[in-house]
């Protein structure tokens, strides 16, 4: 049994290290505004997919501004220029009560991330930071129009209702094991490598055409 465990263990190390796999780190509140700018970046459809409303600037920055990194679990993932282009944010109780082992999930892809995995990817990593956390069941709130939200509730196999063009999915959390911390333990440390690499290219670029003001010269 404990060698199945370890077996289980790495199978999940080596996907996380997988290259081809979306990187997603945990955000803080000095993503504020890259997270604001996200949002901002949507099309109207896109709000409306995300948020269940019309959503204008003045409530995307209000909603930014409220986001409590304390007690809430925010996610993202960064193209090669930094860029936020998915984002995610599982919401936990504030208070303790009996519904304190829910948690609630929203999550959003820019334009440009689309087709890649992106939504999926940050369900998964919320699912097992969630599991992770004690949280026992992951709830998500969204338009019966949005596709691909009703895709990944689906192939998660979620309990979904339906009223009044809305739907309400659930998924019931498995205990959290061994196998499920490492597995989140390695995803973070890699993808904070992945971004540590991508700032310092960015540095290193801009370093050297500032020391080298000709180097986009025609000639």
């Amino acid at each position: 049994m404990q060698r199945k465990n370890i077996g289980l263990q790495m199978f999940e190390i080596t996907k996380s290290l997988d290259p081809r796999r979306v990187l997603i780190r945990e955000l803080h509140a000095g993503h504020r505004e890259k997270i604001r700018l996200h949002l901002i970046g949507l099309s109207d459809e896109d709000r409306s997919l995300r948020f269940g409303m019309h959503t204008s600037d003045a409530v995307i920055n209000q909603y930014v501004s409220g986001i409590n990194f304390v007690n809430d679990s925010i996610f993202g993932v960064f193209d090669s220029q930094l860029n936020l282009i998915g984002y995610a944010h599982l919401a936990y109780p504030i208070s303790p009560s009996a519904s304190a082992s829910t948690a609630e999930f929203g999550v959003s892809v820019s334009k440009e991330g689309r087709g890649k995995g992106i939504g999926s990817a940050l369900f998964k990593r919320a699912a097992i930071h969630a599991r992770n956390t004690n949280i026992k069941v992951l709830y998500v709130h969204y338009l019966s129009r949005n596709k691909v939200m009703m895709h990944i509730a689906k192939k998660a196999g979620m309990a979904i209702e339906f009223a009044y063009g809305e739907a309400d999915a659930y998924l019931t959390l498995e205990p959290c094991n061994n196998t499920s911390l490492v597995a989140e333990a390695v995803q973070a440390q890699v993808a904070d490598i992945d971004y540590a690499v991508k700032r310092n290219l960015r540095q290193s670029k801009s370093a050297f055409m500032s020391l080298w003001p000709f180097a986009t010269s025609t000639k």
